[in-house]
């Protein structure tokens, strides 16, 4: 049975007596560290002596280096990007670990693919938001909080997931509740959503706005109805929030008519075969060791894709009508 853990089931008391540390100040480290202080938790922040760090100490933080920082905290949240992390976890996080330390990961990665093999003298869990690191402090903010996943790989204590809750309570990751996952199911529905679901979102708006140009419709109007006007992205809120079923029932009897009656006809086969041809190369570890490659050459590949979809009907087009719409605010 799934476990669902919200606000009632952590207490901020488990963490008295505790020394925090986010590790890492970039999007997520700092929506962290500022949820931590606003709960009332003590937040040292661990970086490099970069621009991150300096504006871990605008915010008011006592900021160290990373070696530092966990040598001064018990409870450590590892913010540091995944490609980067083995590295410092293996310079400077690990030299520095104590018995009975938590070690909080926001993604699985390294841990799913053993990257990292964290020491038997430390718990090791997941805090991991579904959604974007600026967001995970605006809605802490406005109060509506956020989907999280959370996990255990290790217990070296004997109640390691009453402080991981206790964590996730404070940063405001249980508000709408806490799915209890596997550390290789985080990362294999994360990876799989990036590979499968968000690369057809995008090969059907270039079509679309091809298919569209050609047949002679403004460029405005095409961005504007495809996803600028934010309709579609509202779309997915509402179904976030109230499910597809009811969101498709919200629209106009013509729209649902439209909707439903014209999806079989993209329920091809081939799409399902690609999907669980990505989800295979993903479970298979092959995905990890291709990226691996990729950020140990310097990103040879990823740039050179960046660079061929700057040239894309689509980019092209949408950058100029951002920059005419940014232009006719300027002038207005």
């Amino acid at each position: 049975m799934t476990n669902f853990y919200w606000e009632h089931d952590a207490h901020l008391t488990h963490l008295q007596g505790c020394r925090v540390a986010v590790l890492g100040y970039g999007n997520l480290g700092r929506s962290f560290a500022l949820n931590l202080r606003d709960s009332g938790v003590p937040v040292m922040v661990g970086n490099a002596p970069d621009e991150y760090a300096r504006q871990a100490r605008v915010d008011g933080f006592t900021t160290a280096s990373i070696g530092e920082a966990t040598r001064y905290s018990n409870i450590h949240l590892l913010t540091i990007p995944d490609e980067a992390m083995p590295r410092v976890f293996l310079e400077e996080v690990s030299p520095a670990l104590k018995t009975g330390d938590l070690l909080l990961f926001a993604s699985a990665y390294n841990i799913a693919y053993k990257f990292i093999e964290p020491p038997i003298f430390v718990d090791v869990g997941l805090l991991a938001p579904r959604t974007l690191g600026p967001s995970v402090r605006q809605a802490y903010e406005n109060g509506t909080g956020y989907p999280t996943y959370v996990a255990l790989h290790h217990r070296a204590t004997a109640a390691p997931m009453q402080r991981l809750l206790a964590v996730a309570l404070a940063v405001g990751g249980l508000k709408q509740g806490a799915l209890e996952v596997t550390f290789q199911q985080e990362v294999e529905l994360d990876l799989f959503w990036q590979q499968a679901i968000l690369p057809v979102l995008h090969t059907i708006l270039a079509t679309a706005t091809q298919i569209l140009i050609q047949e002679g419709y403004p460029k405005e109007a095409i961005l504007s109805e495809l996803y600028l006007s934010g309709e579609l992205s509202e779309f997915f809120r509402q179904a976030a929030e109230h499910g597809l079923r009811e969101t498709l029932s919200g629209m106009s009897p013509m729209g649902q008519y439209s909707v439903l009656s014209r999806t079989e006809r993209f329920q091809e086969s081939k799409i399902s075969a690609q999907m669980e041809g990505i989800l295979e190369v993903i479970r298979s570890g092959a995905f990890a060791r291709e990226w691996a490659s990729e950020f140990a050459d310097g990103y040879p590949r990823l740039n050179a894709v960046k660079n061929r979809l700057k040239e894309s009907l689509l980019w092209r087009t949408e950058q100029a009508v951002l920059q005419s719409k940014q232009d006719m605010q300027g002038s207005s």
